[in-house]
């Protein structure tokens, strides 16, 4: 499995293609960004803007020098997301529009580093409050409500509407961000499988 990136220069607007086993995957535009501007974004990924940890490492809070506010996904190297996984998450949060998912805003590539960009979603994640007796009463029913229609909404889309059919295969409490009206995003689609529209298993 192999990563192959058609650039001119590593910056924001390049194209980067994607192969696995010699064939082009899928192809990602305008997407990546370069180390030092995500470093800069994040102090250098410091300890004061980290937003939290995964199962495949820690994601960090940055702003861009335009003051977009944005979220970063740092891969660890020991989290055992390899390639595959990494290209898995990209190709398929780039291709999705919803409402009830994260969006994707870019990626980088770099050495040793695989990193994910992310829309900044302020209220961290649904398990944050589930978990928290004194939190917890912040979630009433009309917002319970409303975190599971938007669950299932994009549920729906990821396995209905959207251009591909794709199979999350780890939704939980801790990968449904809560933007700043409490509306639910799913997040975290690196165990995520594409089908093909008419295939059903």
């Amino acid at each position: 499995i192999g990563i192959c990136c058609i650039t001119n220069k590593v910056k924001k607007h390049d194209a980067v293609a994607f192969s696995h086993a010699g064939e082009d995957f899928t192809t990602v535009e305008s997407l990546q960004y370069d180390l030092a501007t995500l470093q800069s974004a994040t102090n250098n990924f410091s300890n004061e803007n980290k937003l939290g940890e995964g199962g495949f490492g820690g994601v960090y809070k940055g702003r861009l020098s335009d003051g977009l506010e944005i979220a970063v996904k740092r891969l660890s190297q020991s989290s055992g997301q390899g390639v595959q996984e990494f290209k898995n998450e990209v190709v398929v949060v780039a291709m999705l529009q919803h409402r009830n998912l994260v969006r994707l805003l870019g990626f980088c590539l770099a050495g040793e580093e695989k990193l994910l960009v992310y829309e900044y979603v302020p209220n961290k994640s649904l398990d944050y409050f589930l978990f928290d007796s004194e939190k917890r009463v912040k979630l009433d029913w009309a917002k319970r409500y409303k975190i599971i229609v938007g669950v299932a909404r994009g549920m729906l889309y990821l396995h209905q509407d959207s251009r591909l059919r794709i199979i999350h295969r780890d939704l939980k409490a801790s990968n449904v961000l809560l933007d700043a009206d409490m509306n639910p995003k799913i997040s975290d689609f690196g165990m995520a499988r594409i089908f093909g529209v008419d295939q059903t298993q």
